[in-house]
């Protein structure tokens, strides 16, 4: 088993930056691939970024160049940068994990994913 635990969610401007982070704790040496998902009030959860074991990331088209996925194996904490940010950004931020190497094609399907977070909000002024 697998426990994710998101920080670093709160009210910021349009333009600031915030960090997420994800801390795992369990059988950790099982995840292969991480990856933040975020849901905004009355639209479905939606694929943000994601870094499997072998680093390779991705990312939605939304938050190229604005937002950074990292992963601190030593501390089992995954990260999402995010600077520039804009309204339609708010939402609530999820962390997931898969033990398996989801591909490329599946990354936006959040059923692929075995563990998640509790989730952390995110609300951009304008």
């Amino acid at each position: 088993q697998v426990q994710l635990v998101e920080s670093g969610g709160g009210l910021v401007e349009t333009g600031g930056s915030l960090r997420l982070s994800c801390a795992a704790s369990g059988s950790t040496f099982s995840i292969n691939t991480s990856g933040w998902y975020r849901q905004a009030p009355g639209k479905q959860r939606e694929f943000v970024a994601s870094m499997n074991s072998e680093r390779r990331i991705n990312y939605v088209d939304s938050v190229k160049g604005r937002f950074t996925i990292s992963r601190d194996n030593a501390k089992n904490t995954v990260y999402l940068q995010m600077n520039s940010l804009k309204p339609e950004d708010t939402a609530v931020y999820y962390c997931a994990a898969a033990t398996w190497a989801v591909p490329g094609s599946q990354l936006g399907q959040p059923q692929k994913y075995n563990y998640w977070g509790q989730g952390t909000q995110v609300t951009v002024s304008s």
